[in-house]
């Protein structure tokens, strides 16, 4: 069997050409070898796997090559020394390496001293390294490489020239897998490498372990689906769906996607942040001037396009908003699945034009969804009603003849069917009238097949204090305060009696009057409860609930104060 060599070792660049996305520090060392300007000590940093190392043992073949009469086949093995600061650490170390500096090259001009990881270098090694790299030996160069500048002592640093390498962009990563599928003879999708490069997160050598692993995985034909499959990853197909739903306001089938991603052992804050970087690219689609910034496939690019015409600007920042707030709560969240799909459920409730005024977090209510499902099963109501039909319902013949002559008269259910999606706003008139027309439902329901328990004035008086109690715990201490005024008396037909001091006190009590009757018929098992509320005028006198009824009173007891107020014309 031939021996496996990993791409990373076998397409590691051998000149600066070859170098993937660092095209400004390869140029700028090109120059300088050639216009003889390179500086004796030099640090390589930025992050794992961009080319740090490939750069120095290029630089350091490079610096003897420009010497007449050398091929450019020679490496010049003898005058490049690799130390490995991660094993070579101590003072000792050090004392070793400077003692070989002083030697001169036997072939070549310089003698060129790499030493990787350099910040795993201890305080007293960094210290014996000084005097040798500030006033090295005209034959020595060194080349120092860390992840971790920030490790580095600042009297080092000082005496280096720094190049910061940067991370390798997608597309550069997409188009160097790319050239080695031409070499390898290897079919590949464009989506499956862009994948990838995105995986790899802007490390060349993470990009090409993980090319490695999923051709083992594979084989010569690389897929879309077979990279997310093998590298578990969620495919751009699943947020494009999910945001379909989420626009359509259709919850119930979001959380059952959600829930789908989670069986297949997704986490849900991998999930919640893919979401985010969705939203972000469908707002960077919008416009043709940012177009550039999308890093994605041709054919994902194709539908990132045509979703985000969908998408309104206002959803997306609102979206985007909702998913960061998400993220940053998910970690201290005691339910983790549960806050994300509460935020799926209030991103899919923006675009919902059913309440006029929404709060921040508003959600359907679940009652939109229930209403809808009947509609669906229920298609004998789309035919034109007959003049049977309506005879059963209208009692006037010439009545139910001209609802049948006219079409728009004749179909209220269809009217009422496309509406169902814009229910009228609680604020509005028409909210208003509809819900007075429940309550007054509520209050006039049938219960005549309800159980009608007898019970006593103490139980009635028990409960209502309880009643008190509940609605204190709820913050409703207005409505508490009027309940709580008077002590109710049972009358016969089980009708109870209550007395309030004024008007305005009836008018509230009558609004929070059919939760109480609710109350007392389910506490009491009798469905025979009314609540009779009377105005007694006498005990309306001695409330002052207004300033003007306060003035009034303690004009009554000191007549001298209304001479006071016309005196100084004061105000009440």
């Amino acid at each position: 069997m031939e021996h496996f060599i990993v791409s990373a070792r076998k397409y590691r660049p051998q000149n600066f050409e070859d170098v993937v996305g660092q095209q400004a520090i390869t140029n700028t060392l090109d120059n300088a070898i050639k216009n003889n300007h390179l500086a004796q000590a030099l640090l390589f940093t930025g992050p794992r796997g961009v080319g740090k190392t490939s750069c120095a043992r290029i630089l350091a073949k490079k610096i003897n090559q420009q010497e007449a009469n050398f091929s450019t086949d020679e490496d010049f093995a003898f005058n490049i020394f690799e130390l490995d600061a991660a094993s070579n650490n101590s003072v000792d170390d050090i004392r070793s390496l400077t003692d070989q500096v002083r030697i001169p090259p036997q072939t070549g001009k310089y003698k060129v001293y790499i030493i990787d990881e350099v910040h795993m270098l201890s305080q007293a090694a960094f210290n014996a390294f000084l005097k040798t790299l500030e006033e090295p030996p005209a034959h020595a160069i060194f080349i120092l490489a860390t992840t971790e500048k920030h490790k580095i002592i600042p009297t080092i640093l000082s005496r280096c020239q720094i190049f910061d390498f940067k991370r390798i962009g997608v597309l550069d990563a997409k188009n160097y897998l790319k050239t080695i599928c031409e070499k390898e003879a290897i079919s590949a999708d464009d989506d499956a490498l862009h994948i990838i490069a995105q995986k790899a997160d802007g490390a060349m050598r993470d990009a090409l372990s993980i090319f490695d692993r999923v051709v083992s995985f594979s084989g010569k034909n690389l897929t879309r689906e077979a990279v997310t499959e093998n590298l578990n990853v969620l495919d751009y197909d699943t947020y494009f769906t999910i945001t379909d739903l989420l626009l359509e306001n259709n919850i119930p089938e979001v959380l059952n996607a959600f829930n789908t991603v989670l069986s297949k052992g997704f986490e849900g804050h991998h999930f919640i942040n893919g979401l985010a970087s969705h939203f972000r690219d469908l707002l960077v689609a919008k416009d043709k001037a940012t177009i550039s910034l999308l890093e994605v496939g041709d054919n994902a690019k194709k539908k990132y396009l045509t979703q985000a015409t969908k998408a309104s600007i206002p959803f997306l920042m609102q979206s985007i908003d909702k998913a960061n707030q998400c993220d940053l709560n998910y970690r201290a969240s005691k339910n983790q699945r549960l806050l994300v799909e509460l935020t799926l459920m209030q991103i899919a409730s923006i675009t919902f034009d059913g309440e006029k005024k929404k709060p921040a977090n508003f959600i359907i209510p679940a009652k939109f969804f229930q209403a809808l499902s009947p509609v669906k099963k229920t298609a004998p109501l789309i035919k034109e009603p007959t003049k049977q039909d309506f005879k059963e319902e209208v009692t006037s013949a010439t009545t139910a003849k001209k609802i049948v002559d006219d079409k728009k008269e004749a179909s209220p259910i269809l009217k009422n069917i496309g509406r169902l999606n814009k229910q009228p706003s609680k604020y509005s008139l028409k909210g208003i009238h509809q819900k007075k027309e429940t309550k007054k439902t509520v209050e006039e329901e049938n219960f005549d097949n309800h159980p009608k328990t007898p019970f006593t004035n103490n139980d009635l008086q028990n409960y209502w204090k309880e009643y008190v109690t509940v609605l204190n715990k709820k913050g409703e201490r207005s409505m508490a305060s009027i309940v709580a005024t008077d002590t109710p008396v049972l009358k016969e037909n089980f009708e109870i009696s209550f007395t309030v001091p004024n008007k305005l006190m009836q008018d509230q009590f009558l609004k929070g009057r059919p939760k109480l009757l609710n109350f007392l018929r389910e506490k009491l098992n009798n469905y025979g409860i009314d609540i009779l509320v009377a105005l007694n005028e006498t005990i309306e006198k001695k409330f002052a609930y207004t300033p003007q009824e306060k003035y009034n009173k303690l004009k009554e007891k000191n007549p001298l104060l209304e001479k006071l107020r016309q005196t100084f014309e004061l105000d009440l």
